[in-house]
């Protein structure tokens, strides 16, 4: 695949968060009962960005989890023969809290789907949202999210990448083609 342009840059992602942030604590009336979970490889990284925020702004920690829906998509056994599975970590109690997911792209919807069976396998939340960096469209099941840093219309040819810094070496949201 080739890059097609650059979508966001690193301000551009930053700022996202911080719009992200405030639209979390403004629907949730602050951070009572708010469980942050990131969905691993991207989307863990960018709830603990979000979580630092919180701090910044409320003087408060949010709990963080961090989770693996490797064994919940529904294309597991294509996969590869040896998938990576990495640990979830969900060191609180998500019953009747308000559980934010959070995740880098929004494609299908499936592995939203995935990790809201992943959750429900570990408690009843309250309620779960959904905060995405990237919209791409192109939705197989009835998902949306609540919060969306960027809307990107794409083709179904095209992909959205994403680099975060810790992992990448550099924040930045590429489409490619």
């Amino acid at each position: 695949m080739n890059i097609k342009c650059e979508i966001m840059n690193a301000q551009d992602i930053s700022r996202s968060l911080n719009r992200l942030t405030h639209e979390i604590l403004e629907r949730n009336h602050g951070i009572g009962d708010l469980v942050i979970v990131g969905i691993r490889n991207r989307g863990d990284m960018l709830a603990q960005r979000i979580i630092q925020r919180i701090q910044d702004i409320e003087g408060k920690t949010v709990p963080l989890g961090l989770l693996d829906i490797t064994l919940y998509r529904d294309d597991f056994q294509r996969l590869t023969d040896r998938p990576v599975i990495q640990e979830t970590e969900i060191v609180t109690d998500i019953n009747d809290r308000k559980v934010i997911l959070v995740d880098d792209v929004l494609y299908t919807g499936r592995t939203i789907r995935a990790a809201m069976d992943a959750l429900m396998d570990m408690g009843r939340p309250a309620l779960i949202q959904l905060a995405v960096l990237v919209d791409r469209g192109h939705r197989e099941l009835p998902i949306k999210a609540d919060y969306v840093g960027k809307n990107v219309p794409t083709s179904v040819t095209e992909q959205v990448q994403v680099k975060i810094k810790e992992q990448d070496g550099e924040d930045q949201v590429l489409l490619m083609e």
